[in-house]
């Protein structure tokens, strides 16, 4: 491995984007190479068996591609994936999903209920719940699956009446009352953070995956002695299948950078 390789990030559209963001925020000297399977979203409503296998051929092209590191921008691969694809891959590359940061920072709270909303494959496969019940059996974790965020959000459908009204929907459900805070465990929803906000005023911390995933990656990066500090040689996007939504998106997140279609 060579410093200067790229980071290699996936997800199954778009939503992975907000992680590749805040990477390239954190580490701006990186070169990044990001794949969104847009042929098969959204994994959320997937079997395990294919999530899996999208996964492992996803790591299998970044891996050609040149990248050092691999990064599952997406919880429901994280959820499904991520043990087998560590396990495959320990030795050749190292793989960062988006679950684990996230469960350390909620541990390192004082949080006596958190909420979690998330594809019903995220949600389904409760890998949130037993983690931190693992390590913190006192801590009361209400989760709901919201299989309409991440579609409404692929299609550009955010920040309006529309969207705030099937948020307040999900959001208004019976377990929530009383949480401290809420996990988006989905890389699509710090793009309606704002309308979580605004939903409960406030005053419950409404926690995103990005910057938790951006310093486990350059934490890892170091340890491997990999972080690039020399100049960035590229950032790549590729698609399966380009939506126009995915188009107006990634010049949104990534102030016009090209991108390469698949």
């Amino acid at each position: 491995m060579q410093k200067k390789q790229p980071i290699g990030i996936f997800d199954s559209g778009i939503g992975g984007l907000t992680v590749a963001k805040a990477i390239n925020a954190l580490m701006p000297n990186e070169s990044l190479l990001y794949f969104g399977d847009t042929e098969h979203m959204p994994y959320g409503d997937r079997s395990p068996e294919h999530i899996c296998a999208y996964s492992e051929t996803i790591v299998n092209f970044l891996i050609q591609k040149g990248a050092k590191i691999i990064v599952i921008a997406c919880n429901s691969a994280s959820a499904v994936a991520y043990q087998m694809l560590k396990d495959k891959y320990q030795g050749q590359i190292d793989v960062v999903g988006v679950i684990s940061p996230v469960v350390d920072y909620i541990i390192s709270k004082d949080f006596k209920k958190v909420g979690i909303i998330g594809t019903k494959a995220t949600i389904g496969s409760k890998n949130h719940e037993n983690l931190l019940k693992n390590q913190k059996p006192s801590i009361k974790v209400v989760s709901l699956a919201t299989p309409l965020l991440a579609p409404m959000i692929e299609e550009g459908f955010f920040n309006n009446s529309i969207s705030q009204t099937i948020i307040n929907s999900y959001l208004s459900n019976w377990r929530f009352k009383g949480i401290q805070s809420m996990v988006l465990a989905c890389t699509h929803y710090p793009l309606i953070k704002k309308e979580i906000l605004k939903y409960y005023h406030n005053a419950v911390e409404v926690i995103d995956t990005t910057e938790i995933v951006a310093k486990e990656v350059m934490a890892s990066l170091e340890s491997q002695k990999l972080l690039h500090t020399g100049k960035k040689e590229r950032i790549d996007f590729m698609f399966q299948n380009l939506l126009k939504a995915s188009n107006e998106l990634q010049k949104y997140f990534m102030g016009g950078m090209s991108a390469l279609r698949k």
